[in-house]
């Protein structure tokens, strides 16, 4: 069977940025208060009549140009998202309409957080089976939607935005072996509230010890899958979830200091399953981590989920 690798990547966020002074004139909080205990500064925000399709497709579009592919080579969208509320038709088979993909498979997959490292890899399974040569797999998320703007301990967290990668057949192996799951146990940990107009919600302790004592291990494997160890890696993008967690974790997995971490929550915020390959596509496109060079790419949320890869950046 072939391998896949990721040809290009592409990222999308909206115009309006919320600093931290701003909550603090909407809830009691203060940039102080945010910055201490989650790293976020600013985050961005979808304009009202702005949708997940939106966001996804001007993602998508920038991967797919990068790609110097036609759009009828795609035979696969996959959209990660848990905040879209459009039901059928699904946002990749809405993606496919504005890009002019003529007839590839399309759905959307929700594994909150997790879902574009567990879309990367179900796309890579495809294309290893010769289902698709090429695929366009997208997290997009409109978290603001979906936000309790009266809840600080919530609201303070979560902006929007879209990354997105085409995934092609190569000789070579390009996406490593996943490691991914769930602990339905801690079901609740991380969730949407759903009264009709669903509304985000964490136990943020739980997910704090259950992501410090449970996710070195899985970053460990996804290396030792993968053939190589975390020494070996160029780059580490978490979810951008909080910058204690991710700091936490990098710390214990004990890297070399020329390991590139994203933070791209500093500026964006938690972004759920658009924060992977959110940060992926800007640390690229700034050159931050050299083509070629092998990238642990690590996502935990609702489920309580989890999935990660090492991947060879493009």
């Amino acid at each position: 069977m072939p391998g896949s690798r990721i040809a290009s990547l592409g990222h999308y966020q909206p115009a309006r940025v919320l600093t931290n002074d701003d909550l603090a004139a909407m809830v009691d909080t203060s940039d102080d208060w945010i910055r201490r205990r989650t790293g976020i500064a600013t985050r961005r925000i979808a304009a009202r009549d702005e949708s997940v399709t939106d966001l996804a497709s001007a993602a998508a579009g920038k991967a797919l140009a990068a790609s110097g592919l036609q759009p009828s080579d795609i035979g696969l969208i996959t959209v990660a998202t848990c905040s879209a509320v459009d039901r059928c038709p699904s946002i990749a088979a809405q993606v496919a309409g504005r890009l002019g993909i003529p007839s590839a498979v399309a759905y959307d997959l929700n594994n909150g957080c997790a879902g574009f490292c567990t879309a990367l890899a179900g796309a890579d399974h495809a294309v290893r089976a010769g289902a698709a040569r090429h695929a366009l797999v997208i997290g997009a998320e409109k978290m603001s939607d979906v936000t309790d703007w009266s809840d600080r301990s919530t609201c303070v967290l979560l902006g929007d935005g879209a990354g997105a990668a085409v995934i092609s057949a190569d000789e070579k192996e390009g996406v490593g072996p996943v490691v991914w799951g769930s602990d339905p146990t801690r079901g609740d940990a991380v969730r949407l509230v759903d009264d009709w107009h669903p509304r985000f919600a964490q136990e943020g302790q739980t997910v704090f010890r259950w992501v410090t004592t449970e996710l070195p291990a899985i970053a460990r494997e996804a290396c030792h899958r993968a053939g190589i160890t975390p020494a070996d890696l160029a780059g580490v993008v978490t979810h951008q979830a909080n910058l204690r967690i991710i700091e936490a974790v990098v710390r214990q997995l004990g890297l070399p200091e020329h390991v590139i971490v994203a933070k791209d929550v500093v500026e964006s915020g938690n972004t759920s399953a658009a924060s992977v390959p959110l940060a992926l596509s800007k640390l690229t496109e700034r050159g931050d981590i050299p083509s070629g060079s092998p990238v642990l790419l690590l996502a935990f949320g609702g489920g309580l989920s989890w999935a990660g890869q090492v991947v060879t950046c493009p």
